[in-house]
């Protein structure tokens, strides 16, 4: 109660005013309170109601809207006994470095860097180089020393050398080595006339080896104009599942007729001798996770037709697409985990529309028996009416072939998780994956596609996340979400750089640590606490609560204005 006449006191002693009126006196009153408002209460409501913004790195991130990479492969060639001369020998060890850019748009440049070793072949490549068989000779290097990931290692075999077969002249094995036919010793031609004339062929292993620029343009598909990229690369991106840290597989078994058929899988022998070993070499790609469910009463969303030319059912291609909406809705949801799903599921016909056959666009009968979905999963359709006679007692036990099944389903993953066909050149022979399902090299391969599309869709989340919160100021920004963005910086600035440095194994790290960041940031849901709370409705509550104590305040200060500018205008007419 008494501080605010001590108050106008103290300032009318300063001023030298004395307080004799009781007028003076509101005068006064009004100015404290007047300043008291702006001085400390307006600060203060102001800093107390503003929305809160961590600070983020927005010059680096705006830096990460143009992106340019380098990807660098180490090519490593191995001269053999027979394929150079005395005088050329002397002259090795050297390198080359190749490199090659493409302006994809103005915000996207790709630079592709060859950085070629060549040397001669050490004793015990040379007794590897011996054996009797190209499949012996590339365990044996393999045994030798191990090819770091993304790397080509090209070993280059006299022309008369016994290890390839007439007709076949690159052998590529399930690592990361080449075996390259070539006649290079033509009397004193010198060194760098001999690698001229192999750097050709070597560039081709390399391309079949190692990634093609129309294999990034497709992990860059989201990010520039889709005709740029070629219609194969383009089907096969559009047929694998988009990149993530981790998927769901589902196998699912469907019988729609308990009462005919009592069926028997092993499915977790099947998993563990198929598909595992896939799995566990794609590790370094993504996180994976397999189930198995048998669904009774499952039928398809359509009615085959019968055949009479050949006694059997049909699935005609056009209606593939009808069969999956229905059996989808049976296999449930994938609530528990945020992670994609492919599903992969073994139909077994009824007695009544059995047997069932699935024919093509050309009205041919597909060999495997079975369909994918881009991005879905597949369906296998298993006949058994062959499996017992006309006088057998139902239901029928059936075991079924699970070797025949996860082959099928096994290259419809391969499919699925991006792992594409090679088509080598005339005269190259392509070594199978064998038992692991992959080979070393196209592992790399789906590595490097799978480093470019994280980098560039980690990136457009950031720059887009950026790009809101400058935009809508009043969106709170905790310490946790400008953890995440700083953190999905710098791994995407440590991911270029070991992909320039050509260290594939860790950009493919980093690259999966800034996606987690960066969507962890983006769809993080304090995002939205006061999106729908922009300024003016602010201003709208608070105004009715000020409103009745600042227009007596104004007024006041209005008036002590008016008898301010009457005092001066009295004081000219005195003078005049």
């Amino acid at each position: 109660m008494c501080v605010l006449p001590c108050f106008v006191h103290c300032v009318s002693e300063i001023c030298f005013i004395p307080l004799n009126t009781e007028k003076q006196r509101g005068r006064y009153a009004a100015l404290a309170i007047a300043a008291v408002v702006i001085v400390l209460g307006i600060p203060l409501w102001w800093k107390t109601t503003e929305t809160y913004r961590a600070w983020l790195p927005f010059s680096q991130i705006n830096e990460l809207d143009s992106l340019q990479l380098q990807l660098s492969v180490e090519v490593e060639v191995v001269l053999s006994r027979g394929t150079l001369s005395p005088e050329q020998q002397k002259k090795v060890p050297l390198s080359q470095t190749r490199e090659q850019e493409h302006q994809i748009d103005a915000k996207t440049v790709l630079r592709y860097r060859y950085e070629t070793k060549y040397r001669t072949a050490t004793i015990m490549e040379e007794d590897a180089l011996n054996q009797p068989s190209a499949q012996e000779a590339d365990l044996s290097l393999h045994m030798l020393s191990e090819s770091a990931c993304g790397s080509v290692v090209v070993y280059i075999i006299p022309e008369t050398s016994t290890l390839l077969p007439a007709d076949v002249k690159v052998y590529v094995g399930q690592r990361r080595t080449a075996l390259l036919r070539a006649a290079l010793f033509e009397g004193t031609a010198g060194l760098k006339e001999v690698l001229s004339t192999l750097e050709p062929q070597v560039k081709q292993v390399v391309d079949t080896m190692s990634f093609s620029h129309q294999d990034i343009l497709a992990a860059l598909s989201d990010r520039i104009r889709v005709g740029q990229v070629s219609k194969e690369s383009l089907a096969d991106s559009m047929r694998a599942i988009k990149s993530s840290p981790g998927y769901e597989i589902t196998f699912s078994l469907l019988n729609p007729d308990p009462k005919s058929h009592s069926l028997h899988w092993d499915i977790e022998g099947a998993v563990n001798s198929y598909i595992q070993p896939l799995l566990d070499k794609l590790n370094p790609i993504a996180n994976f996770s397999v189930d198995s469910q048998i669904l009774y009463y499952a039928v398809l969303g359509v009615n085959p037709r019968f055949d009479n030319s050949v006694s059997a059912y049909t699935l005609n291609a056009d209606s593939l697409a009808h069969v999956i909406n229905p059996v989808e809705a049976r296999l449930g949801s994938n609530a528990a985990s945020s992670n994609p799903v492919l599903n992969f599921l073994l139909y077994v016909p009824d007695a009544q529309h059995s047997p069932l056959f699935i024919r093509d666009h050309s009205k041919r009968e597909i060999p495997s028996n079975a369909f994918h979905s881009p991005r879905w999963g597949g369906i296998m359709v298993y006949n058994v009416n062959d499996m017992y006679g006309p006088e057998a007692e139902f239901p029928v036990d059936i075991n079924i072939s699970m070797s025949k099944v996860m082959g099928v389903f096994l290259a419809q993953l391969r499919l699925m998780l991006g792992v594409q066909k090679t088509q080598p050149p005339p005269g190259f022979v392509l070594q199978s994956a064998g038992s692991e399902g992959l080979a070393d090299w196209e592992l790399d391969r789906l590595m490097w596609s799978r480093s470019v599309e994280n980098i560039a869709t980690a990136s457009t989340t950031i720059t887009s996340l950026a790009q809101l919160l400058d935009q809508i100021s009043n969106i709170v920004i905790n310490d946790n979400i400008a953890q995440q963005v700083s953190s999905a910086v710098t791994s995407l600035q440590a991911a270029v750089a070991e992909l320039e440095a050509g260290n594939l194994a860790f950009a493919l790290q980093y690259s999966r640590e800034a996606i987690l960041a960066s969507e962890r940031a983006f769809f993080d849901p304090s995002l939205l606490h006061l999106l729908y709370f922009p300024d003016d409705q602010k201003f709208a509550i608070y105004i009715p609560l000020f409103l009745p104590m600042c227009v007596p305040i104004v007024l006041s200060l209005l008036k002590i204005a008016n008898e301010i500018r009457q005092r001066r205008a009295d004081k000219l007419a005195k003078k005049d």
